[in-house]
Order: C-alpha cells, then structure tokens, then sequence
C-alpha cells in the first residue's frame, strides 16, 4: 500500500450496503490520474445511489492536496448532478487516514 498511489471508489446502495468496489486507477509515488467519467459510468452501471472515495499517500502525509481538494469537489458536482451522494473522500497511509466528512471538507 505504501510505494503507488491508488485510487479507489466504493459503490452503495440506498441501505449504504456496498455494491462494489472499483480501482479506478494506480500510477507513481506521489500522483494517479482520476477520471471523474469512470468513477460516474461504474456508478450508474450498478445502480448506486452513494459513493465514498479513497486513495492513499505514500508519504504518509495525510493533508489533502491541492488536487485532491479538486478532484474532489469535481466528482461531488458530477454526483449532485446524477442524484447519488458522495459520502466521503479518505486519504489513507499505513498509520492512518483522513476522512473529508469528519473534516467537514465536503
């Protein structure tokens, strides 16, 4: 977990039960590129009606990034748009994480 990047989203139903879990993408040590139609496509493909994002650093720093906060904000508009909740977005390390809702971030 600790030497790429990766991102992931987690797919939920109304009862927030998992539907699935989707890598969306897995790249270098300190970036993966996310494509907010990917994470939008599997969501509708499996009838989900919530998201929650995860990704990891590395570095085991845990502050979100200025990408971060984009990519973030760009995926939650994309969802308010289709009618399915993003949850949260969490920002793993080995150590610990971060979640964007308790952060109050979203």
């Amino acid at each position: 977990m600790d030497y790429r990047e990766a991102f992931f989203a987690l797919y939920l139903n109304q009862a927030n039960k998992v539907l699935g879990i989707k890598k969306i993408s897995e790249s270098g040590i300190s970036s993966t590129i996310v494509d907010v139609r990917i994470i939008m496509q599997a969501a509708l493909l499996c009838n989900a009606s919530a998201i929650i994002l995860a990704h990891n650093h590395p570095s085991g720093n845990l502050k979100p990034s200025n990408e971060d906060l984009k990519i973030t904000q760009n995926i939650k508009n994309a969802s308010n748009f289709l009618n399915i909740q993003l949850l949260d977005h969490c920002i793993l390390s080995s150590e610990d994480y971060l979640s964007f809702a308790e952060k109050g971030i979203l």
